[in-house]
């Protein structure tokens, strides 16, 4: 069997270099930056080593625009290159000069790190440029300047340079179809955009561009609030000021440096939208980081920085696998690390948050045990007393109260005359009016067993009665004037999907409320959120509501008193009762609302005729 080698030609490669390896054509900008900084960082290693002479300010990359040649030059004073050099690491396509470079002049120091990997960043030059040249001098003693030229095929010319100091020049001639390379302000704004914290300056026609040194660099401990807002306000001049930040700062066992922000939630804020930006030595490669941040943390802004971070050949986005999950198991911990730290040590800053806060961390519950068991310690409501708590200390406080039961009301408003006779008992109740509680709650009870949750309006608990005053007491046909008064509003409702039940409730004020069972309801309320558009149906199609009428009520009273004489009148008071009930606690169909302002419009004319009758 006869075996042989795979050919793989430049004429076949520089083709889908051209149009397929980068996303984006403005990647070039980045990829030429990015190889003029890594020469320059070679030069600083050498000078550590002491193998040349040169000082940091000296260091500089320049981008001069020639519109009359219709050139665009990329030149900096790195290290050079040599005629060998030139052919190895130039004309060989992926040969990577970086590895070589750093596997002969290996260094611990993160500031020594190279940021090319791949030896393909030069050949991007070729998605704008018709023709590409080279005019480089090595740092080498006694080297000859190198000119190399190449107009995207497989053939190249090579000969004596031009350039009198160390450094390489990068020409391109800018095809036709990209005249838009040869504007400034277009350069401008792409260096900006991926090159803004680069370590060495980079000037545009001599105007420098990245004025800014990266504050994530810099140790935690020598940064100050202003620093952080400071580089806030840089990032995102429109946005108001963070609540808070986290300072990542890591070695081991991966390396990873940035800044984590918490804004202040938008109504218009879109979960799927990601605000933190992605670097790879200090070189922007993506403005969304949703593989490396969790889901629940893409409400964060800000940056992040890590070597690495495994990215394709032309590195324009992420690769995932084991470091990237590491990456973000550990910025999921250091988010709940920082809330746990903020709720101990300033109560009145974390409380301030919470609202914008609490979306995160009940997502992050819900979304990564792990987090939950992070997060519990600081997973808060406020009562009706306006005192936050967390579940654990809830049900420890209501022991004999409520037993296992943790109540609760999604609105305070809307639910205050049931709400007041807890209040008047002394009974604690949480406010929850967060889409996000109910899947919460459903969760909770499973790690918290037997303990449950309840929303006020869910059952005629123990506390809502008056037991002193409740009509036990049977009559010649055995029923109570409880079961009597419940007969009599089901007949005057004449509804068969309405249960009546009356009790004695402990406020008389009430005339009664809706009660729907609490699975029953966030069944309901959770198909409500698949499909708002059928709310109608759903509301009528989970099963019969129950009306509880309350026995001490006197308009209860009063409405069977005129029933006697004034049936359809009746009628008329009981269904309105009802369904004041129904809009009070945000169960009305809102088809029905029409139909009810008719029908209380009519009742109020009805009772007002009533009341001037004789005069």
């Amino acid at each position: 069997m006869e075996k042989g080698s795979i050919q793989i030609h430049s004429e076949n490669i520089l083709p889908i270099i051209k149009k397929w390896l980068y996303s984006e054509r403005d990647i070039f900008i980045r990829e030429l930056i990015s190889n003029a900084c890594d020469a320059i960082q070679k030069v600083k290693i050498l000078r550590d080593k002491g193998e040349i002479d040169v000082k940091d300010q000296d260091f500089r990359i320049d981008v001069k625009i020639d519109k009359e040649k219709s050139t665009l030059s990329f030149i900096d004073n790195g290290i050079g290159m040599d005629a060998e050099e030139v052919k190895k690491y130039i004309a060989q396509i992926a040969f990577s000069g970086a590895e070589e470079f750093l596997s002969k002049y290996s260094s611990q120091n993160e500031q020594d790190q190279i940021i090319g990997h791949f030896g393909l960043g030069f050949y991007s030059a070729y998605m704008v440029a018709d023709l590409v040249e080279i005019n480089t001098l090595s740092y080498k003693p006694d080297a000859e300047p190198v000119f190399w030229r190449c107009d995207g095929s497989s053939d190249y010319e090579i000969g004596p340079g031009t350039r009198q100091s160390r450094g390489t020049d990068i020409i391109l001639q800018i095809g036709k179809e990209h005249e838009e390379c040869l504007d400034a302000s277009y350069i401008e704004k792409v260096l900006r955009h991926f090159c803004s914290f680069l370590p060495y300056p980079i000037y545009l026609n001599d105007k420098k561009i990245n004025e800014r040194t990266p504050l994530w660099i810099k140790p935690p401990s020598e940064c100050v609030q202003e620093d952080y807002l400071s580089f806030y306000r840089y990032l995102y001049p429109m946005e108001e000021d963070p609540l808070f930040w986290l300072h990542l700062n890591v070695d081991y066992p991966f390396n990873l440096k940035g800044i984590l922000y918490f804004p202040k939630m938008k109504k218009d804020y879109d979960p799927n939208k990601n605000s933190v930006s992605l670097y790879c030595n200090r070189v922007f490669v993506s403005d969304s980081c949703k593989d490396i941040i969790p889901n629940y943390l893409m409400m964060l802004k800000g940056v992040i920085d890590s070597p690495d971070i495994p990215l394709n050949v032309s590195r324009s986005y992420l690769q995932t696998d084991r470091t990237v999950k590491q990456l973000g198991n550990h910025i999921s911990k250091k988010v709940t690390d920082s809330l746990n730290t903020l709720y101990k040590t300033d109560q009145e800053k974390f409380q301030k948050a919470w609202q914008d806060v609490s979306v995160v961390v009940k997502l992050g519950i819900l979304e990564d045990d792990k987090f939950y068991d992070r997060s519990k310690d600081f997973l808060v409501w406020k009562n009706t007393d306006n005192t936050w708590t967390t579940v654990q200390e809830y049900l420890e406080r209501n022991k004999e109260k409520t037993k296992d039961k943790i109540l609760y009301t999604i609105d305070e408003k809307h639910a205050g005359p049931i709400l007041k006779i807890y209040r008047d008992k002394g009974i604690e109740i949480l406010c929850a009016d967060s889409p996000l509680d109910p899947y919460l709650f459903q969760f909770l009870e499973d790690k918290l067993r037997p303990a449950t949750f309840e929303r006020i309006d869910a059952a005629v608990h123990d506390n809502l009665i008056d037991k002193e005053r409740e009509k036990v007491l049977l009559d010649a046909e055995g029923k109570t004037e409880a079961i009597k008064i419940a007969e009599f509003i089901q007949s005057k409702l004449g509804d068969e999907n309405i249960q009546v039940e009356a009790k004695s409730l402990a406020a008389d004020a009430l005339p009664g409320f809706i009660m729907i069972d609490e699975k029953q309801r966030r069944m309901r309320d959770y198909f409500m959120r698949l499909n708002p558009e059928e709310r109608s149906h759903q509301m009528s199609f989970f099963g019969k509501k129950t009306f509880v009428v309350n026995t001490n009520n006197p308009l209860i009273e009063s409405i069977r008193k005129l029933d006697r004489t004034k049936p359809e009148l009746a009628k008329d008071l009981t269904r309105e009762v009802y369904e004041l009930a129904l809009l009070s606690q945000k169960e009305m169909d809102p088809h029905s609302l029409h139909d009810f302002i008719n029908r209380s419009t009519h009742l109020l004319e009805a009772l007002a005729a009533e009341a001037t009758k004789g005069n």
